[in-house]
């Protein structure tokens, strides 16, 4: 040790002048703080994704066919707003960065945002039957299922301090519909969006409906570690243009200021 001093010092002695130099200065405890403050990483995305069929088996089955997840490919979602949204319509989900820190507390955060506020971010969920299968029988639950959207942010944020992932999200839906055949029943033209949203007087910023959830893990009645969700509050405005009983429309409805809170699951196989 008493050797490696020496050294160490004439190293430093022979690199000051280089340092010089090079224009280099010492970095102070304000310096290295802004620099810490400043990780973090941005992605800006376009995607589509397409699957043929999603099969979920215990004893039987539910298949899902012909999933697209995508942009809706339309500018003229919620005419009344009076701009076109989106300002571009394509097949992608795009117009989107996503946003990556973790918090000087180890707090994952990630943040989906549009590019630009004035053009939220549209998006399609389009499927065909749902079917459930049993060795001999089968029944289709669903078909058709097509929903058409806008979101405006989604926040997701694991709390080290409590192991808990936070969902939130603002979104709108500007058209939904589906057919359930083996009730002979439909749905068409149904929207949700904010429980404050007013169509006769739009506000963009009022446009989209609220959930805000919290899942992880806790005991179920019998004490076992299950997967737990929390709905801290959903609230929206909900209208179906028409439903359908045997091909016939029987009416629509309209559900105001829907909202609901302190709802608690706990999921677990048996």
């Amino acid at each position: 040790m008493k050797r490696l001093k020496p050294t160490l010092l004439a190293l430093g002695i022979a690199a000051a002048p280089l340092a010089a130099q090079a224009g280099m200065k010492p970095l102070d405890d304000q310096i290295m703080g802004d620099i810490t403050g400043q990780a973090g990483v941005t992605i800006e995305l376009e995607a589509q994704v397409t699957i043929g069929e999603f099969i979920y088996t215990d004893e039987g089955s539910l298949g899902i066919k012909d999933i697209f997840i995508g942009g809706a490919n339309r500018d003229d979602m919620f005419p009344e707003i009076g701009f076109a949204i989106p300002n571009q319509a394509t097949d992608l989900l795009d117009n989107m960065k996503i946003d990556i820190d973790i918090n000087a507390d180890g707090d994952l955060v990630i943040q989906v945002l549009p590019l630009g506020f004035a053009s939220p971010v549209d998006f399609a969920v389009r499927t065909g039957e749902w079917e459930l299968r049993g060795h001999s029988d089968s029944t289709v639950l669903l078909d058709n299922l097509n929903i058409e959207g806008v979101f405006g942010a989604l926040k997701l944020q694991v709390d080290t301090s409590t192991d808990t992932l936070n969902i939130e999200t603002r979104f709108a839906i500007d058209d939904m519909s589906m057919d359930i055949p083996f009730l002979a029943m439909g749905i068409r033209d149904m929207r949700i969006t904010g429980a404050d949203y007013d169509p006769s007087n739009p506000n963009l910023v009022r446009l989209f409906a609220l959930a805000d959830l919290d899942i992880y893990k806790a005991p179920n009645a019998a004490g076992v570690d299950s997967l737990a969700v929390d709905i801290n509050t959903f609230s929206a405005d909900i209208t179906i243009g028409s439903v359908l009983v045997g091909g016939t429309s029987i009416g629509s409805i309209f559900i105001d200021d829907l909202v609901i809170s302190n709802t608690s699951m706990r999921i677990y196989g048996h």
